[in-house]
């Protein structure tokens, strides 16, 4: 999944985007307002991990911006602010989590995953298709109940079209979530992880669109 992170302390935000990243997470990073804005209008994110307190104004100014305009994207505010009175606000706003600093890193994973999971409709923990379960918590992968053995990108693709099975994802949506604004896109990159991945869950699990992208087949 890709995550957007709004934070203005560059030690702290430096730490978020490693973190989550090892949760296995792509992860953006602005530092006000202003970009916070920009990004969310020119990108796609599966959640923002959102900083009330920013140099060129209030978080609570983006969300309100961003429900204004109808976007749904599952935003979990993350502050000092962590007064009963603040938190209210922030939930009345449209925050769909509230987490106060300071925060525990696993903490923060398993709430952006959780606000992720109720953003796509969806209440199991797991994603399962056919004989294939992918646990977004541990990272891991079974296929009839045998581990299998993916790489961190593999498992992000994989994942994008497990979450919904049935639905075409394009080439271009499929790197978003591999890759951030700072990384070298690869050129053919997808078609290699799919190739692999067809190699280890079965070749009849992925189908291929020509022209648009790829789909996981629906089984129930």
């Amino acid at each position: 999944m890709r995550i957007l992170v709004v934070e203005d302390d560059p030690v702290l935000a430096d730490g978020l985007k490693v973190g989550l990243a090892l949760a296995g997470m792509t992860v953006d990073g602005v530092a006000n307002c202003v970009d916070a804005r920009a990004a969310l209008a020119a990108s796609e994110f599966d959640a923002v991990v959102l900083d009330l307190m920013l140099p060129d104004g209030s978080g609570l100014d983006v969300l309100r911006a961003l429900r204004a305009g109808g976007d749904r994207t599952p935003v979990l505010l993350l502050t000092a602010l962590d007064e009963l009175p603040d938190r209210i606000k922030g939930l009345d706003t449209g925050a769909d989590d509230y987490l106060g600093k300071p925060f525990d890193l696993d903490e923060l994973g398993a709430r952006v995953r959780a606000i992720v999971r109720r953003g796509n409709g969806r209440a199991a923990p797991c994603l399962v298709t056919g004989g294939i379960m992918l646990d977004p918590a541990t990272m891991t992968v079974t296929l009839h109940g045998e581990p299998v053995s993916l790489s961190r990108r593999e498992f992000a693709v994989l994942a994008a079209l497990m979450e919904r099975p049935g639905t075409i994802r394009s080439k271009g949506e499929i790197e978003d979530r591999l890759y951030g604004w700072q990384e070298e896109v690869e050129s053919n990159a997808v078609e290699v992880h799919v190739h692999n991945l067809r190699n280890k869950v079965g070749r009849e699990t992925i189908e291929t669109v020509r022209g648009i992208g790829y789909k996981m087949r629906a089984v129930p």
